[in-house]
């Protein structure tokens, strides 16, 4: 079982849902990430997704698109964020860590090659947002056989045929992203959310995350409500931006924390 099939289990057998905050590796400062990664652990997350800088983002908002950017500027790759994945693992070797970024930093390094080195680090899973499940069977079965999860993004206007293939080659969760744009696009409607989400649950039984519009605690409940996962991107990168390299650890631990009591004062109830 992996790392994040094990989380997943033990927070299903206590009742609770997972809380996934995001930041972008070397943003704002190279030495950032770590500390704020251990940080986010202690207010209560679940497991860490972390961004892998690129110049084109395609499915970030403007937020992310700058947290991005600077992270470039430190001269962050691929190759750093790996090894800021490993001087994380030194201290924790529990927390899932999941990294989110786009295929031309890994074909650059080479696929076989940046799988082999993600398992090294301590990756947990992966989620490359252009690569379509109909495309990578080659490289979901390859993550698997290093112990990596393959996670993929499903959006409200994902076909049966697109929610059938990403179920065939996804492992560890899936991601629903609540809202048709970018990232920080707007608020999120749980309605929807939970009109979606049977169609899903219908074609899988991998846990799923929501994510893309939950900005505060009154939202990740409503949230958690339906999905086993919140996923916070934007809202942290805000908190980050405002506070500085060197605020940025208790900003983001004082956004997390009330999030992670209302997750947990919520009535426990077993999703379908």
């Amino acid at each position: 079982m992996s790392r994040i099939a094990g989380r997943f289990a033990a927070l299903q057998a206590d009742g609770r849902r997972a809380l996934i905050p995001y930041v972008t590796a070397g943003d704002p400062q190279r030495a950032s990430t770590v500390p704020l990664l251990h940080g986010m652990v202690e207010a209560g997350a679940d497991l860490l997704e972390i961004g892998v800088p690129f110049s084109d983002p395609m499915a970030d908002g403007p937020v992310v698109q700058r947290s991005s950017e600077r992270a470039l500027k430190n001269g962050i790759g691929l190759a750093d964020v790996l090894g800021m994945v490993e001087d994380f693992r030194a201290k924790d070797g529990g927390t899932p860590v999941v990294l989110m970024g786009y295929a031309n930093p890994i074909e650059s390094m080479g696929v076989e090659k940046f799988v082999a080195a993600a398992k090294v680090a301590g990756v947990d899973g992966v989620i490359v947002v252009d690569y379509p499940p109909e495309e990578c069977a080659e490289f979901a079965r390859m993550a698997k056989a290093a112990g990596i999860d393959p996670v993929f993004l499903l959006a409200p206007t994902s076909t049966e045929e697109r929610i059938r293939s990403v179920a065939k080659v996804a492992s560890g969760f899936l991601y629903y992203v609540s809202l048709r744009g970018i990232t920080g696009a707007g608020n999120i409607d749980i309605a929807d959310v939970a009109a979606h989400l049977p169609r899903i649950r219908a074609a899988s039984r991998l846990p799923i995350g929501v994510g893309f519009g939950i900005r505060d605690a009154a939202s990740a409940r409503r949230v958690a409500e339906v999905a086993d996962a919140v996923v916070i991107g934007s809202r942290v990168i805000q908190e980050i931006e405002a506070a500085g390299a060197e605020q940025a650890v208790s900003r983001v631990q004082a956004l997390l924390a009330p999030i992670r009591a209302a997750l947990d004062e919520r009535p426990a109830k077993v999703l379908a």
